[in-house]
């Protein structure tokens, strides 16, 4: 306004060309997520078109834009602030556990996670010539399954028939909730292989990143969730807390507890997860959880379409195209096709009356997503690799956050349909 008070009305302004684009961007949400369900497509697949649309405008005109290579702080905080409201999101959906949900959840986190890292890391040394190093990052970046764009695949919302849910649903809400947090750990520990050899710093790693990282996050989300629902409760009985501001109680759980355990040195995604778990079981009353899970999901909602716009805008095709390698781009359907699938098939037929169809649930829609950039943008931020082996691993990532989004999207409301209906 200062500028055009100076120099009279002027047509396409910067401003005013941002404020058009967020506005349609906006519409474009609200009709992705309208009966997303009932579509044969996910929404993320609409805003990963949208953004690799911008992304090739961007390109064909020089315009400036992030690149991610040069701005890979941004991809980070705003894919980071998505999962900490997803995972708190998640983390009130996850109700008391039936004994087969428990035991399938501690393989698919305590094995298939540790094996898929390790598949990834082989075949990034022995077929892309990666570093020991590079390559457990880059199975660190691919082991977790996101649970921004599976939220829709998991478990029911608070108070939406839980008691008809089947266990392979709630099973992928709870591995996805934890593994994004637990991935930390093996990012970590290429770290310090790439950087420091030999196995001096073993007992470190295990002490300080595994033991301390994870059980701190755990105290940490338990007593924050617990709290705040206690509080929470107590001051909406007393009507200290107008009842339509329920929903901000979401926001400021979320961000609270994550602070909190990252402050103490933890891991905030396991921490605020754990937060939503915690809080749902302190506070009884379903109306309420469902109130606050609902404002939870909305920000996840635009906050996902915000990280895959910009992440797909970011996108440099020539980039995506040659960084990965024909080796990198094999990795992709060896990764969604047969690690993960065959993984989760042989190790969860330890699981006593889990039906094949919901083994096949869960092998397939282990959804690369949000989770994978927020490490993709923290690995080359940090720059603890040579600047070809940080652009080898970021791209073959990307390729497949890509792939699975648009593979994951295209068979999710088939696939869940055929694979979970009842007999």
């Amino acid at each position: 306004m200062t500028a055009a008070l100076g120099t009279g009305f002027s047509f396409a302004a910067t401003p005013a060309v941002v404020a058009l684009v967020l506005g349609v961007v906006v519409f474009v949400a609200i009709g992705a997520l309208t009966y997303e369900r009932e579509r044969a497509y996910s929404s993320a697949l609409i805003y990963l078109v949208v953004g690799l649309a911008a992304a090739g405008v961007i390109d064909a005109f020089g315009l400036g834009w992030f690149e991610l290579m040069r701005h890979p702080h941004v991809l980070e905080r705003v894919a980071e602030v998505t999962l900490v409201f997803a995972l708190f999101a998640t983390g009130l959906r996850i109700a008391p556990l039936r004994r087969s949900v428990s035991v399938a959840t501690a393989l698919l986190l305590g094995v298939v996670m540790s094996v898929t890292v390790a598949a990834v890391a082989a075949f990034g040394v022995l077929a892309m010539g990666l570093s020991l190093g590079a390559a457990i990052i880059l199975g660190g970046i691919l082991a977790p399954t996101d649970p921004v764009l599976a939220g829709s695949l998991g478990a029911n919302p608070p108070g939406e028939a839980e008691d008809e849910q089947r266990d392979a649903p709630i099973a992928l809400s709870v591995e996805s909730g934890f593994n994004d947090g637990v991935a930390f750990p093996f990012v970590v520990l290429g770290v310090f292989v790439a950087q420091r050899g030999g196995i001096g710093w073993l007992v470190e790693w295990a002490l300080v990143d595994v033991l301390y990282g994870i059980g701190v996050a755990v105290v940490v989300g338990v007593l924050g969730g617990v709290g705040i629902a206690a509080a929470a409760c107590a001051l909406r009985a007393r009507g200290l807390v107008a009842a339509e501001l329920d929903g901000w109680v979401a926001i400021g759980a979320a961000l609270a507890i994550f602070g909190a355990a990252q402050l103490a040195g933890s891991y905030g995604f396991v921490a605020v997860f754990l937060g939503g778990v915690a809080f749902r079981r302190y506070e009884r009353g379903r109306d309420y959880t469902r109130e606050i899970h609902d404002s939870a999901d909305v920000v996840r909602n635009f906050a996902e379409l915000a990280t895959i716009l910009l992440f797909a805008s970011m996108v440099n095709f020539a980039a995506l195209a040659g960084r990965p390698g024909l080796a990198g781009w094999l990795l992709v359907p060896l990764l969604l096709l047969v690690i993960r699938p065959l993984a989760v098939l042989l190790t969860l037929t330890a699981v006593r009356g889990m039906p094949l169809r919901e083994r096949a649930f869960l092998a397939w829609f282990g959804v690369k997503g949000v989770a994978s950039l927020y490490y993709v943008g923290a690995v080359v931020a940090a720059a603890v690799l040579s600047s070809d082996e940080t652009a080898t691993v970021a791209w073959t990532a990307i390729a497949a956050v890509i792939v699975s989004i648009v593979a994951h999207g295209l068979t999710s409301s088939w696939l869940r349909t055929k694979l979970l209906a009842r007999s």
